[in-house]
């Protein structure tokens, strides 16, 4: 049986069943790993001997009732800024090569509660700052659709690792799009729920009042499946709320007769690339003739949201990476005389450029003269940007908007003009800011045969509506979208 095509549900019915061994599962998706990693670069790190003895203990535990999960004995990967115990977490950067956590963050240990079986930890951008997965330490990840195209970022080795089916689902993060913008390029799904929804502890953080943990799957399902099991309370991160809505798998109906969609004209016109804009629109269409109301309405504040972001979110990163020093954890320079040039030499060592770009920029915004001028009134333009979807939500159960203004770039053609590199989170950006959550699934594909995501962007807490509309148009269109390693027979089927 050929399990590299199965869907996350699908392996954990299969296991449920007797059909298939959890053993047989990890062995299939190193197999895999085996054939594709050398070429995609998904994994910063493969932990095969622990996944094995995993699958031995929680096949035990399936065997006698103990588990029965839908994600019970599925393995996963997860993406390398959220701490594991025992397993190293760089962030894909020089600073934490070799740091290892002594606990592990709460959306793991839920899914470990769950009976998933991690594999290994994923590539990213230097600590998730970046779009492309350029910016790692441990080199590119390549899009498994094209191998010259980037897989998106920040959770690019996620995203990848699902399309190239090296992993039935993984975890990633979100700051700006970091969860949907490689979804996009990576012709898969991938939510970022409401703020506060999953929790941050065992994240290592970059923009506090921004980042978001969420999964990236083959399908609608599998990520209302994943999402209901991370999502929960918890009293060691003060932003986590208390939900008592989290049945997410509850809402995979296939209706969408009434709701009210909003397309916001502002994401529709200059910058937006025709072959992106086609489908999506095409994809409008369908959700039109299932029932949906569609409504085209000005959103506004559209071209104030990246200059806010990045004052924001590099404000928050130079505080928090200020604890990456060369005196409690991580890499120390070999070469110093004394403290303060230890920390510099340090600093400069395990840093890449990027990651020193935004600290720089961040501590300017920060600094006693340019506070009031730059940071309160990027957080004042924030309010505003919240006020503005608030409005939009009296009136429209969601927003239907592109994920990505282009298809997924060549590798490089980001790195040398960082501008545009940060304009390729456009459409993703706002949603972080107004803590909103939102979900990217494929509608199509361009002229080279790149995947096009589109976003739905829901009001806070409801996540639900999304993954009901999102499973309908799955439903309706019933595409499979795979890319250039799925050579199953399901893939036949679809449009390969």
């Amino acid at each position: 049986m050929d399990l590299k095509g199965l869907t996350a549900v699908e392996l954990g019915k299969k296991i449920q069943a007797k059909e298939v061994t959890v053993k047989e599962a990890v062995e299939a998706c190193f197999a895999q790993i085996d054939k594709v990693e050398k070429e995609v670069n998904s994994f910063v790190s493969l932990q095969k001997e622990a996944a094995l003895k995993r699958a031995e203990e929680v096949q035990k535990l399936i065997d006698d009732g103990t588990l029965s999960g839908p994600l019970a004995g599925v393995p996963v990967a997860i993406k390398d800024n959220m701490c594991t115990e025992g397993v190293t977490t760089t962030c894909s950067s020089k600073i934490l090569s070799n740091f290892v956590p002594t606990f592990s963050a709460e959306a793991v240990l839920n899914l470990e509660k769950a009976g998933a079986v991690v594999i290994g930890k994923t590539n990213m951008d230097e600590f998730a700052m970046g779009s492309t997965t350029e910016t790692s330490y441990y080199g590119e990840t390549k899009n498994p659709w094209n191998l010259e195209h980037v897989p998106g970022g920040s959770s690019g080795g996620s995203c990848a690792a699902v399309a190239a089916l090296e992993v039935p689902y993984a975890l990633g993060s979100d700051t700006g799009g970091s969860i949907r913008q490689p979804s996009s390029y990576c012709g898969i799904v991938g939510i970022k729920p409401t703020y506060g929804t999953v929790s941050r502890y065992g994240l290592i953080a970059y923009g506090s009042s921004l980042d978001q943990i969420g999964p990236v799957a083959r399908d609608v399902t599998d990520c209302a499946t994943v999402l209901e099991t991370i999502a929960s309370h918890d009293v060691k991160d003060s932003t986590s709320v208390e939900r008592q809505d989290t049945d997410f798998t509850s809402a995979l109906v296939n209706d969408v007769k009434g709701m009210k969609i909003g397309i916001p004209k502002d994401y529709f016109g200059e910058g937006l690339d025709e072959e992106v804009k086609k489908p999506i629109l095409e994809a409008a269409e369908v959700l039109k003739n299932a029932g949906a109301e569609i409504e085209e309405f000005d959103l506004g504040l559209v071209k104030y949201a990246i200059p806010a972001y990045y004052v924001i979110a590099s404000a928050e990163a130079s505080s928090n990476l200020s604890r990456f020093d060369g005196v409690k954890y991580g890499y120390r320079t070999k070469d110093y005389e004394e403290l303060h040039q230890m920390y510099k030499k340090t600093r400069s060592e395990g840093f890449g450029p990027e990651v020193k770009r935004r600290i720089m920029l961040g501590s300017f915004v920060l600094s006693s003269g340019y506070y009031d001028a730059y940071y309160l009134k990027a957080l004042r333009t924030k309010a505003l940007i919240k006020k503005a979807f608030d409005s939009a939500f009296a009136k429209y159960d969601m927003i239907l908007a592109p994920a990505a203004p282009t298809t997924a770039p060549k590798l490089g053609a980001s790195l040398s003009d960082p501008i545009k590199m940060y304009l390729g989170d456009i459409y993703t950006i706002s949603v972080n800011l107004a803590g909103l959550p939102g979900i990217s699934i494929p509608v199509g594909r361009d002229a080279k045969g790149l995947p096009v995501g589109m976003q739905l962007i829901g009001d806070c807490f409801q996540e639900k509506k999304l993954f009901q509309a999102a499973y309908t148009y799955e439903c309706l269109t019933e595409k499979k979208w795979v890319s250039m390693y799925d050579k199953t027979e399901a893939a036949g089927k679809g449009e390969a």
